[in-house]
């Protein structure tokens, strides 16, 4: 597996050659750098564990900055470790989008969007009881019963019922390296991508 870690600019959309209009997810895709190698001798498995986003040195504290002192590098705000990193990379080395290539497929990694505490009807697909009418008091967006038929004489688990909704992490899958801007650290997917504009995505191969 290879990958990278990237922040969420924004969506656009683009044209083909072909003059089909495709929309598009901008990430800032590192650079990131390697801040610590384990190996199957040492730790049981084989990863490379990646850094991105400067941290500011006083607001981090003694163990973060040792740690990144030893890839000579300054303390980073994300972490993130990738397992069978299929790229040999050596501590302190850097990433780039450049492990990249345009049209190949990618998943990338993402919280989505806090929604807070949210009814069944937008949490699940509900339908809504019955029809609205003269007398309903207002059961359009109701649940409806929660019991059964079993005489369990409790809920069972999983119900689908009220409660906070997003803020899951998602991967989507198949997604196309569009087109790449090496200049800039910039990626363009194809599609949405989940999370809300600067956020932090992981994309992997």
């Amino acid at each position: 597996m290879k990958g990278i870690i990237g922040k969420k600019i924004g969506m656009t959309s683009i044209f083909t050659p072909d003059g089909k209009q495709t929309a598009c997810t901008i990430i800032e895709a590192g650079p990131c750098v390697v801040t610590q190698v384990k190996t199957k001798e040492t730790d049981g498995y084989s990863s490379l564990q990646l850094a991105f986003g400067d941290k500011n040195e006083k607001h981090s504290i003694k163990a973060e900055t040792n740690h990144f002192a030893k890839a000579n590098t300054a303390p980073k705000k994300f972490v993130k470790e990738f397992r069978d990193y299929t790229i040999e990379k050596n501590l302190g080395e850097t990433i780039t989008i450049d492990i990249f290539t345009e049209g190949e497929n990618v998943d990338v990694v993402g919280t989505t969007k806090g929604k807070g505490f949210q009814g069944v009807v937008k949490r699940h697909g509900f339908g809504g009881v019955g029809q609205q009418s003269h007398g309903q008091h207002d059961r359009q967006r109701a649940p409806g019963s929660i019991g059964n038929s079993s005489d369990a004489s409790r809920v069972f688990k999983g119900l689908r019922m009220a409660g906070r909704m997003g803020g899951d992490r998602v991967k989507l899958k198949g997604l196309k390296v569009i087109k790449l801007f090496p200049e800039k650290n910039y990626i363009l997917i194809s599609g949405s991508v989940p999370g809300h504009n600067g956020s932090i995505v992981l994309i992997q191969k």
